[in-house]
């Protein structure tokens, strides 16, 4: 389960440089730059590991592809038209959406059998860890804000089906670094897309410095995610992604001086507690399952 706090981890750091590098770049800019380091990254990576970059699958990277990439521009609205704390809470409820997407598939599958059961507590680790991300960021929605509430859920929703997709083509054989590959091809095709209607910002140094730090935590954290998904048990995964709210508020105080109340430290021991949580019941239910098992 190391492997999605490391994403975690490469996730936040790089949400620290795009927040440096928002007052220079617009938010299409960001997307198709950070994919271009990944793609060249991996391009090269690939050639010297030799891994051929041909997939037998091509179309369940363009879904991954497609789904991520829809998740990412709604979650981008969601920020332009939300408050910031409620478009994080909208988009980090992805994990509750797998939660949901994999007990109700395994309940009209299974029925009642002990699998079920099995998943149930983890289910609710799941919604406690969603709970302490309420109550660090405190999420408010005003009428009029309706609309950029609607795609900030289905920012969470596609996001969902973007990770349950790396799991099913990690069942596929697909390497991590493929899958990752053609999610930054992906990247750099709907920043493009996006900067023909909103434009291009000229380039100025040291500004433009921070768009490679950006490619490279997205690189590592889409690599270690991927990596998650597809090797650990898919709920225990999702509820561990919160821990990048936690990284996020430690930079926050630490970083840029902002002050977190006593309701979010308690967010933020929930958040820890339901991790800690989920991992010791998923070891004790089924020690050595495999990650096709979930």
């Amino acid at each position: 389960m190391h492997w999605m706090l490391l994403a975690s981890l490469f996730f936040a750091c790089m949400g620290v440089c795009i927040k440096m590098a928002s007052v220079h770049f617009n938010s299409f800019e960001i997307v198709a730059y950070r994919g271009m380091v990944g793609v060249v990254c991996l391009y090269l990576f690939t050639r010297v590991r030799g891994i051929s970059l041909r997939t037998p699958v091509p179309m369940m990277h363009a879904w991954r592809s497609l789904v991520g990439t829809i998740s990412l521009c709604a979650w981008f609205y969601a920020i332009a038209a939300l408050p910031l704390a409620t478009a994080m809470t909208l988009n980090y409820m992805s994990s509750v959406w797998i939660a949901t997407f994999l007990l109700g598939g395994a309940l009209l599958t299974q029925g009642r059998n002990a699998p079920v059961r099995q998943q149930g507590p983890l289910f609710l680790t799941v919604l406690t860890g969603f709970a302490g991300v309420a109550l660090m960021l405190r999420p408010t929605l005003n009428p009029e804000q309706m609309l950029g509430g609607l795609v900030g859920l289905f920012s969470g929703i596609f996001a969902a089906f973007a990770y349950l997709q790396v799991t099913a083509l990690s069942r596929a054989g697909e390497p991590e670094s493929r899958t990752v590959f053609y999610f930054s091809v992906g990247a750099v095709l709907a920043g493009l897309l996006g900067m023909v209607f909103v434009g291009a910002t000229p380039w100025h140094w040291p500004a433009a410095l921070w768009l490679l730090p950006i490619g490279l935590l997205a690189l590592g954290g889409q690599l270690c995610m991927t990596r998650a998904y597809s090797r650990g048990a898919t709920l225990v995964v999702a509820n561990l992604q919160y821990s990048g709210i936690v990284f996020a508020a430690i930079f926050s105080v630490t970083l840029f001086g902002e002050q977190m109340p006593l309701i979010g430290w308690l967010g933020m021991g929930l958040i820890i507690a339901s991790g800690i949580a989920s991992t010791a019941l998923r070891s004790r239910a089924v020690p050595h399952a495999p990650a096709e098992d979930h």
